[in-house]
């Protein structure tokens, strides 16, 4: 009898216990609108393990990709809503609450992407990530990820700015990534991008820009034989937390999530410049015509053309980030 009141008092207890620990267990959603088998996910999963690990399981971080909590718009909004907790989304969906943030996408503001590395950890990163927050009402940028440089394809070759007047390119809706093309004197068409590669088998468009991972994975490169390495935009996505989230963590957690998140991005950030010098490679063994440009020449014509007040940005700010070394 002794015996067994003993055990019932321990399976109790052990219920108990095990209670305890599930209530103290908070479930959180990562969103993200990319495939399963790119690095901002794979490495999104891995930090997740590691938040676990490290908070001796009092975090169950899940990863959904592939736009399963919604397009980008949508989990930008999540964050406000409570929805998402943590999401991956490009400074130009950053931009939509605070403007200045949005000159990294200023073409040819950072050299290469060990510029924007550099940049993140610099005091004009921290100005733009605080204007950020205390404009979208408290969402913090835990991390930046190389994404991978913006190059353009085209049924003709291009070495110069003017070679591309009158082009007509499919490019992003978006201002900054607009720039450039239009310097240039092309015709720019927002094309969705599912649309993108019939667009220019059928001729409705003569070029697109894009990284050279997207231009590999989505087979531009079987409609469009020449790869011009205009390397116009460093592109770069932002790892968001919500202000809920945020301000619930205690000073440990935060130091937590913002070492491990920073972790997966320079992971994620070092197999995308792997793979860009590989497939540059790549697609000169396939035959496809790969061009250098003079982007000297492309940058001056944006400069002469463009303004930085025009998209809301600050001249302060972009000098300030060419400076960093």
């Amino acid at each position: 009898m002794k015996l067994k009141l003993t055990t019932i008092l321990g399976a109790t207890a052990a219920v108990i216990v095990s209670a305890f620990a599930a209530q103290a267990q908070q479930t959180l959603k990562w969103a993200h609108v990319y495939e399963t088998s790119e690095p901002f996910h794979t490495e999104s999963v891995w930090a997740a393990e590691e938040i676990a690990k490290r908070t001796d399981g009092r975090y169950k971080i899940d990863v959904f990709p592939a736009s399963q909590l919604g397009k980008e718009a949508d989990i930008n909004q999540g964050l406000k809503l409570g929805t998402v907790d943590i999401i991956i989304s490009g400074s130009s969906f950053a931009s939509r609450d605070y403007a200045p943030i949005g000159v990294t996408y200023f073409p040819y503001i950072f050299r290469d992407a060990s510029h924007l590395i550099a940049y993140t950890k610099s005091d004009v990163f921290k100005k733009l990530s605080e204007g950020y927050r205390e404009a979208s009402g408290g969402n913090h940028i835990a991390a930046v990820t190389y994404y991978g440089t913006r190059h353009t394809t085209a049924n003709k070759p291009i070495e110069k700015c003017a070679d591309m007047s009158g082009l007509k390119i499919r490019v992003p809706d978006v201002p900054a990534y607009l720039a450039m093309p239009r310097a240039c004197g092309a015709n720019t068409t927002p094309i969705a991008f599912a649309e993108v590669y019939l667009a220019l088998q059928n001729g409705t468009v003569e070029a697109q820009e894009n990284p050279l991972t997207t231009i590999e994975a989505k087979k531009f490169f079987e409609v469009q034989k020449n790869i011009i390495l205009s390397g116009h935009i460093v592109d770069h996505l932002n790892t968001v937390v919500s202000p809920t989230l945020w301000s619930s963590l205690s000073d440990e957690d935060k130091q937590i999530f913002s070492e491990i998140m920073a972790q997966a991005a320079e992971r994620a950030s070092k197999i995308v410049e792997e793979r860009e010098v590989a497939l540059v490679e790549k697609f000169k063994a396939d035959g496809l015509t790969v061009t250098e440009v003079d982007k000297a020449d492309f940058e001056k014509t944006v400069m002469e053309k463009v303004t930085f007040e025009e998209f809301g940005y600050e001249k302060a700010d972009w000098e300030a980030i060419r400076a960093i070394q």
